[in-house]
């Protein structure tokens, strides 16, 4: 069933700007806490959470625990999508920063196997959870907020700066781990160092905090309110009506979501454990790339406007599945210039276009009272068995045959499934820019 459009006034041009700039702050914010732990369960976990185990299995037992934050996200995505429909867009952006943010700063805090045994590794799984329920949620309402703003024939563009939170995070918690890695000793790193991130995070999320207090609530979702079209189980509606749209946006994520973390996670273990080389310069392509993604991601979100949803993203899947091979060539070179070229490749041409366009073609893919509940089911879904599992997959199956060739593979059948999913998918980006709310397909 189609409804009509809102009502209700259309957001200033500096209501506009504000929202973006909070949806980015935020999401930076939270892809840091995520990330540092990402990095440090790359490059330290093992030996400090499963030093029972040899260097490899340690390694694969720690991303074991970054895997746990993603299976947590559809929950924490059903969870706040609920109330996200319910109550409102806004109150569930501050909630997933204080979650997220807390779970981030008590991993600093906690101590190690040597000092408490079995429990050391429980917890931090415990920890992992609150992570991924708190950036489940997250996703949803940030992407939504930036979307609902924006003028219809700018959607992409402003959409896309929540995904800028991505590249943003990962920036500032490589930086910050290869600044105390490179500025100490080993065992300093492994004893203290690589807490101060975690630590120092505090301060970031009490930013995000009072940022996100600030803005109103989305216009989309006040005009449903005013309407009565407010869902009691905006879960089971979408679910019950628009099941395909969900397991579409679904399949629009495995390309991005499970080659990015091979990119940028499985690498750390890749390039020390099998190629001998030094952690700081594998975080130095990940710093470039994620320093260009702020340029690439928001350039694609324009584009997505020019050109529609669709086709971005199969130009950016396609990169990918060029890149599947070419980019382990690149890593056995152990040539920085030929690492970082490769990885700007993948994550900047490729990677950004699949990425940047899905908060605008999620949104018009769903009515506004269920629109939480389906993209954040759909993305959040998706990252369990996409990004979460790619580090765990690609280091069991370096493991098991002790080359590339498999994980490359792997990488080429996730991308295949976004580009099977675009293909089946509606672009109803022209229809949303004429009416101003799309009428979902």
């Amino acid at each position: 069933m189609t409804h009509p459009a809102p009502t209700t006034p259309a957001p200033t041009p500096r209501e506009t700007r504000r929202v973006a700039v909070a949806t980015l702050i935020g999401t930076s914010i939270e892809w840091f806490d995520f990330f540092v732990y990402g990095a440090a369960a790359a490059l330290v976990f093992g030996k400090l959470f499963f030093p029972t185990a040899d260097p490899l299995t340690g390694t694969l037992l720690a991303l074991s625990t970054f895997g746990v934050g993603f299976v947590a996200r559809p929950f924490g995505g059903v969870i706040f999508a609920h109330f996200g429909d319910r109550v409102g867009r806004k109150s569930m952006l501050v909630l997933s920063v204080v979650l997220m943010g807390g779970g981030t700063f008590a991993v600093g805090l906690l101590p190690t196997y040597e000092t408490i045994g079995i429990f050391a590794p429980i917890l931090l799984v415990v920890l992992r959870i609150i992570q991924g329920i708190g950036l489940g949620g997250e996703w949803g309402a940030a992407a939504l907020m930036a979307v609902e703003f924006a003028p219809p024939h700018r959607r992409g563009f402003f959409g896309s700066f929540p995904q800028m939170g991505v590249p943003a995070g990962m920036l500032v918690a490589n930086l910050s781990l290869l600044v105390m890695s490179v500025g100490m000793s080993e065992a300093a790193f492994l004893s203290w160092g690589w807490r101060v991130p975690f630590l120092a995070s505090i301060v970031l999320v009490v930013f995000g905090i009072v940022i996100r207090l600030r803005i109103h609530e989305s216009p989309v979702f006040e005009a449903a309110r005013a309407a009565g079209r407010i869902e009691r189980q905006p879960v089971l509606a979408v679910l019950r009506k628009q099941p395909k749209n969900v397991l579409r946006a679904a399949g629009l994520r495995f390309a991005e979501n499970s080659t990015f973390y091979i990119h940028t996670t499985f690498v750390l273990t890749y390039g020390t454990v099998m190629l001998g080389m030094a952690r700081g310069e594998l975080l130095l392509a990940v710093i470039i790339s994620s320093a260009i993604g702020l340029v690439s991601i928001p350039f694609y979100g324009w584009a997505c406007d020019r050109w529609g949803r669709r086709r971005t993203v199969l130009w950016g899947s396609f990169v990918l599945l060029a890149m599947s091979w070419p980019y382990f060539w690149a890593l056995d070179t152990r040539s920085l210039p030929l690492i970082v070229l490769a990885t700007v490749v993948a994550v900047n041409i490729g990677n950004s276009a699949v990425y940047a366009p899905q908060p605008a073609y999620f949104s018009e893919l769903f009515e506004p009272e269920v629109r939480y509940s389906g993209a954040s089911i759909g993305a959040q879904g998706a990252s369990v068995f996409a990004g979460g599992l790619a580090p765990v997959i690609a280091t069991a199956l370096l493991n098991a045959t002790g080359g590339y060739n498999m994980i490359a593979l792997y990488m080429s059948a996730m991308v295949l499934i976004t580009i099977v999913a675009a293909a089946l998918s509606p672009d109803p980006y022209r229809a949303a820019m004429k009416k101003g709310e799309p009428a979902p397909v």
